[in-house]
Order: structure tokens, then sequence, then C-alpha cells
């Protein structure tokens, strides 16, 4: 996997890092204003935020890029366009992953020229070979969005959900909080119903059908999914910085995302589950909560009938799509859907936020 470790990545020293800007930044985005006016008051503001925010962003749309290539999905032909850029991350965590000659022209939009300017440059610096231009393409290939919901207002969302029913494909990824959860969900089923987009999702559903989030009784549960920073970020005096003075927990990093594609879903076997969120992990067992077919439930894996699964979850190790049969409620089988990524052991696992 290509990280995004440190600071430095972002040719940016500790010591330029205006961390006023980035309490500015930060307390814009958790108020909810942050889509009222234009936040990005210099290229300062932006490098600053690329350095540490945005790195951040790039683990999760990592998180999400690995397990895409490892279901054998790679992006149509076609321009990528990255709308609402800010600093860029996104498109370059996508070159990242899917490097050229696959890729060879990426676009930039974003309703801060300042952000689009600097997006471009990043761009540019890091691949050279490819084509990088500011504005929309005629036709997109690849639509790459990242956390926009908490900005946009509900005409803005319409307008944005024309632009993704025109594309080939769209790589959506945003914060993995239950309000934002639930707004995506919302506009899956709308792009679902919209027969003119003739879009197909690719994850993180294993299933065509409605969301099970939506039926009855569902109401207090999202779908959020967990990135891992690289463990380098625990042992770095930036990132330990970076932590107190933003009073943020470097373990933690929910997501929630949708990728659709014109293209044909592959098919996946009969059982097929996507686990949600973090188990939770008692003596005799441990309950996750999981999507398939039948809809989203909790469901038991007990330590007697599955030890090895049991001691997965216990570490919070267990891939996130797998192959089983239930009795009811309980887990019978169960089998990682993909090779499960190797991992080191260290006392830097990420732990379960409240």
């Amino acid at each position: 996997m290509n990280s995004l470790p440190r600071f430095s990545t972002s040719a940016m020293s500790l010591a330029a890092v205006d961390w006023k800007a980035l309490q500015r930044l930060r307390a814009a985005f958790l108020a909810g204003t942050a889509g009222r006016a234009a936040y990005w008051q210099s290229e300062r503001d932006l490098a600053s935020y690329d350095a540490t925010f945005a790195a951040r962003i790039g683990w999760k749309w990592d998180h999400v890029l690995d397990e895409l290539a490892r279901l054998g999905w790679s992006p149509p032909s076609g321009p990528v366009l990255d709308w609402g850029c800010g600093s860029g991350i996104a498109a370059r965590r996508f070159l990242a992953h899917f490097p050229p000659p696959s890729l060879a022209e990426v676009w930039f939009s974003d309703q801060s020229s300042l952000a689009v300017s600097f997006a471009t440059q990043r761009a540019r610096s890091a691949f050279p070979e490819v084509s990088v231009r500011a504005g929309q393409p005629a036709r997109v290939g690849t639509l790459l969005i990242s956390h926009v919901l908490t900005e946009l207002e509900a005409r803005e969302v319409d307008e944005l959900l024309d632009l993704v029913s025109s594309a080939e494909a769209v790589v959506w990824v945003e914060p993995g909080t239950h309000e934002t959860s639930r707004r995506l969900i919302a506009l899956r089923e709308k792009l679902l119903a919209r027969s003119a987009a003739a879009l197909n999702v690719i994850a993180p559903c294993t299933h065509l059908k409605a969301c099970g989030m939506l039926a009855k009784g569902n109401e207090p549960h999202w779908c959020h999914h967990f990135a891992s920073p690289p463990a380098e970020v625990f042992m770095d005096a930036d990132w330990t910085r970076f932590s107190d003075e933003m009073g943020i927990d470097l373990r933690s990093l929910p997501l929630s995302y949708l990728v659709l594609d014109r293209r044909p879903r592959p098919p996946l076997p009969e059982g097929a589950a996507r686990l949600i969120g973090r188990p939770r992990v008692y003596k005799p067992n441990a309950l996750v909560y999981a999507c398939d077919a039948s809809g989203v439930a909790e469901r038991s894996i007990t330590k007697r009938a599955l030890p090895a699964e049991y001691r997965l979850a216990k570490k919070d190790r267990l891939e996130p799509l797998q192959v089983w049969r239930c009795d009811g409620a309980v887990v019978t089988e169960m089998k990682p859907l993909l090779p499960p990524v190797e991992t080191e052991d260290d006392e830097t696992e990420a732990v379960s936020s409240p």
C-alpha cells in the first residue's frame, strides 16, 4: 500500500505548519459551516491541511482502493475528475493505486480557485507523466468525491447527483459518522432508482438490493468502516503533536463510502457478507453487524464453534468481506472472501472509539 505517513511527504516541515489555520479549519468542519464561505485563505492553509488532515483522508482512500484492487476492480477508460478537490489528496491516492499509463488525464474542480491551483501543482509534481487540468471534462471516466456532504446544501447535492449519474464510475468517500453515512445511503437509493444512471454498486455492498440499514429497527446503526493509519505515525513526533494540538485520536479512522460503476458487477458467491463497524467482544462470543443479501443484522461468532475467527474478532482483524453460513443469528461457517492482508502485531493496533 502507498501510504502518506509523515508531514515531509507533503514537502512541509513541522515548523512550517500553520496551527492556527488548522484550528480554524477544524472548527469550521466540526460546526458544519465550512461550505458557507471560502475557507482557504492562502496556499499555506492548503499546505498545512495537505500535510495533516488530508494525509488522514488519504489513508481512508488507501483502505477503499486497496480493497477495490483486491476485488479485481480497475478504473474505466476516460478522464478522472476530482470534484470538490480541496488539496487534491483523493486524485493523488487514486493515481498511486492506478498509475499511468492506465490513467493519463486528471482534472481538478473546486469552488476555490486557490485549491484547484494547489491540487494541480501537487499532482503535476507527483505524476509528471499525467495530463493534469483544471475544470471539468466533457465526459467523466471516474468521478472522485471526498468529504463533501457536510458542506453541501440540498440543491448542490442534487446537482452533484446529475454529475454522478453521467460518470462511468464513481468512488465516493465520506466521514464515518452516523449522519453522513445515513445521508450517503439515501443518495445510494436515489441513484439506483434513476434508470438513466444505470449504475451498479461495487462496494461496500455485497448485493444490489435496497440498503438493509433502511429496514425498521436499524435506525441507530450506520454503514461505517475503519481504515488503519501507517504504524509509523505512532512513533512520529510530528503526528503526536498534531494529535495533541487538534484533539484527534490517531488510532481511529472511521469512513463511509460508495463505489458505483456502469460496467457489470462481478458476481459474488452466495453467503457473501460485509462486516460493519467493529466487533463487540465478550467472553463466549463476538457480536458483529453485517450486511448480506438478506439485510443487515447482528450475528454471533462463538468461541466454541469458531475459535480462530473469534480470536481474529478479538484482535479486530477479521476481514471485512466474508462468505458465511448462519443458523439464525449464529455464524456456523465463515471464511474470508478475499485473501487476508498480512499485518504485523504491535501495540498500535487500532481500537474501537466510543
